[in-house]
């Protein structure tokens, strides 16, 4: 962007502080932030209030980045899948959940993804780039533009850094799009509604923790055993579970919030019940919820998704052991919007060469039953959606 600074990706001290270095009052700086993220500008010439001369200067120093829609697809169940453009060309992912009066969106933080886990689809584009706070926060004003438009009246209740990419990966932006997004002269999204997954980069964990910004925190934890993790998750080859569970004990946790690890459950590898026993046993202590999510299929893996007996005796028995867990229903799968099905694809087919690695042994016959929406998680968390990679730090 020619050097300029980009508006929408900054917070509001840095727009006050640019404002006094062009002989701006401090106020003009805060008029401007607030024309792009409250009042979503996506030009000059929307700041009403701003001189004709105020308003070239600007564009002189200034833009206002953002993305592009390139596709909406609309589920049988109300979801949308948005398939965003970068001003490089490249896609990104962000879903719209309607559930009932609440509507969760679930975001993307990087193009593509380093860490690998072999049940996403997201994982077999390999990390691109990262997105600057500007293009993480510019899903949130676009989906908001989007539902005034189809759905007046509804409105992003919570977001989840869940979509595309490793949210603590890209830690800087990560945090700077938080401050933007809570600001209350901007969007003003509460930190409670707000959840952040990772797949846990402890370092990045323990750095969080002490952020005077404090979102829910979603763990992808999806295995009960180094053992297992291992063969799903190569980030657990660098830091395993005692390490992870160890910073997470340490995390410094609100009056009542709780800790919510993701669990995909896949079948014959993670789905039995001495494996519901023993994550049982392994959570004991940590203040903490569990939400099952039953493998949702892709073309890239072979994976399966255990049949909706094993299932509900996997939730059961987790729930025997005093271990609060809650199943998460797919939303959206039917356009490759649930959980792990996010990449880039148009009507069904990828729009980036997807690198296929070599998968699992061959899984038992897949069994796609619809689970029951029983036992839903009551904090209204839903979501999208080899060596460990270098530059995971």
């Amino acid at each position: 962007m020619d050097g300029k600074l980009d508006l929408r990706a900054i917070t509001l001290g840095e727009a006050e502080a640019f404002a006094m270095a062009q002989g701006w009052p401090r106020f003009r700086g805060e008029q401007i932030w607030r024309w792009v993220h409250d009042k979503g500008a996506r030009s000059f010439d929307d700041m009403t209030n701003l001189g004709r001369e105020t308003r070239a200067r600007l564009a002189d120093a200034a833009v206002i980045g953002g993305l592009e829609i390139a596709e909406i697809q609309t589920s049988h169940d109300g979801t949308r899948k948005l398939r965003l453009v970068t001003r490089d060309g490249e896609s990104i992912e962000s879903v719209v959940i309607p559930d009932g009066d609440k509507t969760t969106q679930c975001i993307s933080s990087q193009v593509g993804c380093a860490i690998d886990c072999q049940f996403c689809a997201t994982a077999k584009l390999g990390l691109r780039r990262n997105l600057d706070a500007g293009e993480i926060v510019d899903q949130v004003y676009l989906a908001r533009r989007l539902l005034a438009e189809v759905e007046p009246g509804r409105r992003i209740s919570n977001l989840v850094y869940m979509g595309m990419g490793e949210p603590l990966h890209n830690y800087d932006n990560l945090v700077r799009s938080l401050r933007i997004l809570t600001d209350d002269k901007g969007l003003g999204l509460s930190q409670r509604r707000i959840t952040v997954s990772t797949s846990g980069l402890v370092p990045k964990l323990e750095r969080l923790g002490r952020e005077d910004i404090r979102p829910n925190l979603a763990v992808s934890l999806n295995a009960p055993s180094d053992a297992i993790r291992d063969a799903i998750m190569p980030i657990n080859r660098k830091w395993n579970i005692a390490q992870l569970l160890g910073a997470l004990r340490a995390y410094p946790l609100e009056q009542r919030r709780r800790i919510t690890f993701e669990y995909v459950l896949l079948a014959g590898v993670n789905d039995a019940l001495a494996d519901a026993a023993q994550l049982a046993r392994l959570l004991r202590g940590i203040k903490c919820k569990v939400n099952l999510i039953p493998f949702n299929p892709h073309p890239e893996s072979s994976y399966a998704r255990p049949s909706h007996a094993a299932v509900t005796a996997f939730q059961d028995e987790c729930r025997r052991l005093g271990l609060p867990t809650y199943l998460r229903t797919p939303r959206g799968d039917d356009i490759d919007a649930a959980c792990g099905q996010l990449a880039n694809r148009t009507a069904g087919a990828p729009i980036v060469p997807l690198r296929i690695r070599k998968g699992p042994a061959a899984p038992p016959p897949l069994d796609l039953r619809t689970p029951s929406a029983e036992g839903g998680d009551p904090d209204g968390i839903a979501g999208g959606a080899g060596d460990l990679p270098r530059g995971i730090i």
